[in-house]
C-alpha cells in the first residue's frame, strides 16, 4: 500500500497522513492514532527517499561511534543501544552509526550535518566542557546528551542520573555501618559521571568528619581485569579499605575474583557496593553474595533519548532541558558491620 491508497482509505489528505505518521505536532491525537493504526494494519511502510522530499526529515538518528585500537566497545553502551533501538524500531525511526577516528570525531559530526543525512544526533561518555557538544551547539542540529558536560556556558538537553547523589548515599550506608577506609574503584575520572561519583563519596566522608585517602582511590576502564588489578592492589595494600565502592558491575566480577583468590570474605573482611546498570544476564542478587547496588537501568535511558530525540524531530519538544534521574541504594548481603 502506498501513501495515496492509504489517504484515499482514510479519507484523509496525504499531507495530513505524512504529518501524522512524522508526528507533526498540528495533528491532533485521535487523528495521529488513526493513521498508525491503519499504517500498522495494512503493513505501510513510508519510502524514506518520498519522506524526505515530503517532510524534509529523514526518519534517522545519528551516533558517530569513535574507533580506533585503543577504543573498547563498552557493554553499557551496548545495552544503551538497546533500549534506544526498541524506541526507534516502534516508532519507525532508524539509527545511522558513523564510525570516526577516536581523536578526530569533529570532521565527522561537521560532514554527517552538512549532508544532512540524520535529523538528530545523540551524544555518550561526555568529559567537562566537551568540545562535541560545543560543536553541535553551533551546528543547530538537534541534539541530547546522554550524561552531563560541565563548563560550557550555554544550555542544552541531557538525560543523567544522580552519579553523586547515589554514591553519596552508599557512602553514608558504610559510615553507618561503622565503615571509616573505605576505597573507590571509579571509572575514568576524564568523564563527567566519574568525576560526580567522586564528589559524591568525598562529599559523605567530609559530613563525618573523614576524607578519602588518596591510595583508596583507583580510576580505570571499566573492565573485569581492571576490576580485579585494582581489588588487588587494594587489598593487598597497607590500611586495606574495610569497603569497596565500585563504579560497575562489570568491574564487581573482578573484585569478587581478586576478594576470593586471597580468602577475603564479603562482607565478613570487607563489604562491597557496586553501580548496577540493571544488566539482563548479569544479576547482583545472583553472585555468591548477593551485591548490594546504586541502581539505574542504562536500557530505560536509551529509550528515553531515543523518545526525546523523536519529539524534537517532530517539533513536539523545543524547549533546552535536561533530566536528572535519581538511583536507589539497594541493599544485599555484600554489606555488614566493619570488621572487628
Amino acid at each position: 500500500m502506498n501513501l495515496k491508497q492509504l489517504s484515499q482509505m482514510l479519507a484523509l489528505s496525504q499531507t495530513t497522513v505524512s504529518r501524522a505518521l512524522n508526528g507533526y505536532p498540528e495533528v491532533n491525537e485521535e487523528t495521529r492514532r488513526r493513521v498508525v493504526d491503519a499504517a500498522k494494519r495494512h503493513g505501510y511502510r513510508p519510502n524514506p527517499s518520498a519522506r524526505r522530499l515530503a517532510t524534509g526529515k529523514t526518519g534517522m538518528i545519528g551516533y558517530v561511534l569513535p574507533t580506533g585500537t585503543s577504543v573498547d566497545i563498552d557493554p553499557h553502551f551496548v545495552e544503551f543501544l538497546s533500549g534506544l533501538g526498541d524506541y526507534a524500531r516502534a516508532h519507525e525511526l532508524d539509527l545511522v552509526l558513523s564510525p570516526a577516528d577516536a581523536d578526530d570525531q569533529e570532521t565527522t559530526y561537521r560532514r554527517i550535518v552538512a549532508n544532512r543525512q540524520v535529523d538528530a544526533v545523540y551524544i555518550s561518555s561526555p568529559r567537562p566542557a566537551d568540545r562535541r557538544i560545543a560543536l553541535l551547539h553551533g551546528l543547530g542540529i538537534p541534539f541530547i546528551v546522554h550524561g552531563r558536560s560541565d563548563g560550557h556556558d550555554f544550555d542544552y538537553s541531557y538525560i543523567d542520573i544522580d552519579n553523586e547523589g547515589a554514591f553519596h548515599e552508599a557512602t553514608r550506608l558504610l559510615l553507618q555501618l561503622g565503615h571509616q577506609r573505605t576505597a573507590l574503584i571509579n571509572g575514568d575520572t576524564r568523564e563527567t559521571f566519574a568525576i560526580h561519583r567522586e564528589q559524591g563519596v568525598r562529599r559523605a566522608l567530609a559530613g563525618s568528619g573523614l576524607s578519602l585517602d588518596g591510595r583508596h582511590v583507583l580510576s580505570m576502564a571499566m573492565t573485569e581485569e581492571n576490576g580485579y588489578r585494582a581489588a588487588r592492589r587494594l587489598l593487598e595494600g597497607a590500611d586495606a579499605p574495610t569497603a569497596i565502592l565500585c563504579s560497575s558491575l562489570i568491574m564487581a566480577l573482578g573484585v569478587v575474583r581478586a576478594a576470593r583468590d586471597l580468602n577475603v570474605s564479603i562482607p565478613g573482611d570487607v563489604s562491597l557496593i557496586a553501580h548496577d546498570d540493571v544488566f539482563p544476564w548479569l544479576r547482583p542478587e545472583n553472585f555468591s553474595v548477593p551485591l548490594a547496588t546504586t541502581r539505574s537501568s542504562i536500557r530505560a535511558a536509551g529509550a528515553r533519548v531515543a523518545e526525546r530525540l523523536a519529539a524534537r524531530i517532530s517539533g513536539l519538544e523545543s524547549e533546552i532541558r535536561g533530566e536528572v534521574w535519581p538511583v536507589d541504594v539497594v541493599v544485599r548481603g555484600s554489606v555488614a558491620g566493619v570488621p572487628r
